[in-house]
């Protein structure tokens, strides 16, 4: 018990440790880049003292580390900031749109794993047929396949030529196609990498045990083969939702979806630093919390974990 405990502050540490890193480095390349904010807000014909007054109002004219301590200490508030452009709250602003994405996070995810676990078990267990040579060589080639070039063809196809779906926006019928770029290519993954494993775990000793017991293949499959094989499933599982949550770029952008993705776009085409550091930083919060989640997933998924801490 105290060894896991100490297991647990000691991530809980780097955690934070990543978080403060991604907090520099965001800092540090928002603000080497050539671009001057308050030029972008004022307009190419704005006259020096309107910039510098507009400098001085959004603390640009302070030195970077003093910019960037205050911004931490900010941070450590619960406060992102505000955005240059809207001068609207960025965490604000973040929670929004999180709906969207989580919509969207969340209905691909789940199509990938079901499909994925699907094809990945049948293609194990008719190991060397047509339909495991089917299975593997569709999911390499799908695995291939940009998504944002699937995106295109999805909305060529469906939306512009059959007309069967919209072109864009927010709602169920409008998540289909979007839920479908970003699930074909997971989904892919998720097939090869539960067949390698499904393969490894169906010849261990115990399998072949459990049917010596005269346990059902029902049995043998789903409660020893399968649990066991899905543990490398689970680390993908959280970490591409944590990856979908902070925004799926190029696919929200393509399909006009008013999530994270879209906005940090938007932030990075309107020179807006707050929000720009605010999107990363919750995305960077996703990806450390979902490494945490992961783990204690493990524990409760492979009781041999337990045994070991």
């Amino acid at each position: 018990m105290v060894r896991r405990m100490i297991t647990v502050l000691q991530r809980l540490a780097w955690s934070v440790v990543i978080l403060v890193g991604v907090t520099l480095l965001t800092f540090t390349l928002a603000f080497i880049i050539p671009s001057d904010p308050a030029r972008t807000l004022a307009g190419p014909k704005a006259d020096p003292q309107t910039l510098a007054a507009i400098r001085k109002e959004l603390g640009l004219d302070r030195p970077l580390p003093i910019q960037y301590g205050a911004y931490l200490g900010r941070i450590l508030q619960g406060d992102f900031g505000r955005s240059y452009l809207t001068r609207e709250s960025v965490l604000r602003t973040i929670v929004d749109r999180l709906p969207a994405t989580a919509y969207l996070a969340l209905t691909s995810l789940s199509a990938a794993a079901l499909v994925g676990i699907l094809l990945g078990s049948i293609s194990a267990l008719r190991q060397g047929s047509v339909t495991d040579l089917t299975v593997l060589v569709g999911s390499l080639l799908v695995l291939s396949l940009p998504v944002f070039w699937v995106g295109m063809i999805l909305l060529y196809a469906f939306a512009y030529r059959l007309r069967l779906l919209p072109l864009g926006g927010f709602g169920a019928i409008n998540v289909v196609l979007p839920a479908v770029a970003l699930a074909l290519g997971t989904a892919a993954s998720y097939t090869r990498l539960l067949h390698t494993n499904l393969r490894e775990v169906l010849g261990q000793d115990y399998i072949r045990s459990a049917h010596a017991k005269g346990l059902s293949p029902l049995q043998v499959y789903g409660k020893h083969a399968l649990r066991n094989a899905l543990i490398p499933l689970t680390t993908m599982l959280g970490l591409d939702f944590a990856g979908l949550m902070s925004g799926v770029v190029l696919t929200e952008t393509v399909f006009n979806w008013p999530g994270l993705g879209r906005l940090a776009v938007e932030a990075v085409f309107n020179q807006d630093i707050p929000m720009i550091m605010g999107t990363v930083l919750f995305g960077a919060l996703l990806v450390v919390g979902a490494n945490i989640l992961v783990d204690f997933l493990y524990l409760a998924i492979d009781p041999r974990i337990r045994y070991r801490q």
